[in-house]
Formats: C-alpha cells, structure tokens, sequence
C-alpha cells in the first residue's frame, strides 16, 4: 500500500489519525514477534532470541511514542481543520513530549550543515537562526559528538562564548539536545530549549529522538516535511551560490558573508537570503 494513500484528501487531523492508526498497528506486530522471540530465548542455546526480542520491543516503543504524537497533533489539527484557530506546528506536541515549551528539530548533511529546520515557536526558531548563523551550539555539538548535550545557567555562555549570550538574552535558562540516528548516520538533532533551570530529561529526549528519526522521519509513513512545519534552507544556499558567482569566491565564503550580514543587522538569514535573490541586497 502507498503509504501516503490518498492523505492528499484528508485533512490534517485525519492524517495524523491515520499514521496513528498505523503506528499501533506496527507496535503490536512489533510487540508480538518480540513474544515469540522471548520464549525461544528460554530454550537453551538460543540466547540470540533476547537480542532480537529486545530489538523488537524498542522498535515497539517507538511506533508507541510515535503514535502518542501523532494523535496530539490530531487533536490539535481539529479546529483548524473546522476553520478555527491558527494552523498547528506538529513541533508544538514534540515540544509538550518532551516536557518543555520550545522544541526544534535540524536536519544536517556530512559537513553539519543545516539543511532544513522544524520549530515550535518563535524561541526556538531564534535560537535555531544563531546556532546556524555563529557554527556553534546544542544541536552542533549533538550531532558531531553523537551524544547528548545538556547545559544550563552560566555554563551556557561558558561553553559557547559567542552562542551563548544570545540564547540567553532570549529567556533561555537550560538547553538539551539529542542526535537523530540513523544506522550509522547522525542526520541531525532535537533540541528543546527552557526558561526553567534543569527540566530537560535526556532519557526523555532519547526516546522522542528515536521516535522521530525511525517512525516520523525515515520510516514506512515518514513524513519529513512534519504537516507543512519543516523549512528548507534552499534560498540560502541560492543566495550564496548567487552571491559566489557575483563576487568571485567560494560558496563557502559566500555563506559566511550572508551568515555575517544577519548577524549584524540582528535580521532572520532567510530575509538577508531573500532579498539576494530578489537582487535587492548586494555584499561584497
């Protein structure tokens, strides 16, 4: 079965719903093998039964959890479905899963650079800006250190001088941030970011990772655009592939100009990368 079926008619609860659905379903076949694998693993001999039953069970957990958060979103997605309301970031249920009030998700290619982010409020998409726009922070260090990162209180600014400042000047008081692996492959983060001291459970944070990397992000129903929330870097990279051809440097080069410019006007890199492609905006 074509795993988006005919969700192009439906409408966002409905879809959410759906994937749901599915999700449960994986779980309890999930749950079921990891029931034969147990009992085979009794028998002497068999002890590689256990691995493949303790396999089965976190694969079980996670279309749970992915199932849980997509039911949110459903909830949510009602009235806006019915004409009311504003129109729901599937990053809002991610953010409440995880027990804090921001969340945000990057994805990231073999050099870390960031290729697409999801948010779920203004927070987090600000502090998503400077983490592109300095090459430092939570979910940098996430990904390269393919590990969890948790920093809170004065040890933001300490661990990263240029970063850090900025993220507290936004309310942030304590910031974690997990890899999203995939196989061998780290293809990016979850960050959550919070006024509070010391709330983000890392243990917490691992599992809606995993949910997200294997169920939402990469599995049978994957949907990495999370509902309309995700956004593409793509006019920044034009913007610098334009720039590079105009000034006679590299792309690379090109990035760091534009990156600079943001940063000192304190302007979103989308809008500086607009207005290069729009030819309203000249560097160099």
């Amino acid at each position: 079965m074509d795993p988006q079926g005919h969700e192009d008619d439906l409408g966002l609860a409905a879809v959410a719903r759906r994937r749901a659905a599915l999700a449960r379903e994986r779980a309890d076949r999930a749950e079921a093998a990891a029931e034969r694998h147990e009992l085979l693993a009794a028998k002497p001999g068999r002890e590689i039964h256990a691995h493949i039953a303790r396999t089965h069970r976190r694969t079980a957990a996670c279309h749970r959890d992915s199932a849980r958060l997509q039911e949110s979103f459903a909830h949510r997605a009602t009235a806006w479905d019915g004409g009311q309301g504003t129109r729901p970031r599937f990053m809002t249920v991610v953010a409440e899963a995880c027990g804090t009030g921001s969340a945000a998700i990057t994805l990231l290619d073999s050099g870390r650079n960031q290729l697409a982010v999801a948010v779920s409020d203004d927070r987090s998409r600000a502090a998503q800006d400077l983490e592109y726009v300095l090459g430092e922070g939570p979910g940098q260090d996430a990904a390269a250190q393919r590990r969890p990162v948790h920093v809170a209180g004065r040890e933001i600014v300490e661990r990263w001088p240029g970063y850090g400042p900025s993220l507290t000047s936004l309310g942030v008081a304590t910031v974690a941030a997990v890899p999203l692996q995939a196989e061998d492959d780290c293809i990016g983060a979850l960050t959550v970011f919070d006024a509070r001291p010391a709330t983000a459970k890392p243990a917490r944070l691992t599992e809606v990772a995993e949910a997200l990397t294997r169920i939402v992000l990469l599995g049978p129903d994957a949907d990495p655009d999370l509902y309309g929330g995700t956004d593409l870097r793509a006019t920044v990279h034009q913007a610098a592939g334009i720039l590079s051809a105009g000034i006679g440097c590299s792309v690379a080069d090109a990035l760091a100009l534009i990156k600079a410019r943001a940063f000192t006007e304190d302007a979103p890199i989308e809008t500086v990368a607009r207005k290069i492609v729009h030819g309203d905006l000249r560097l160099g």
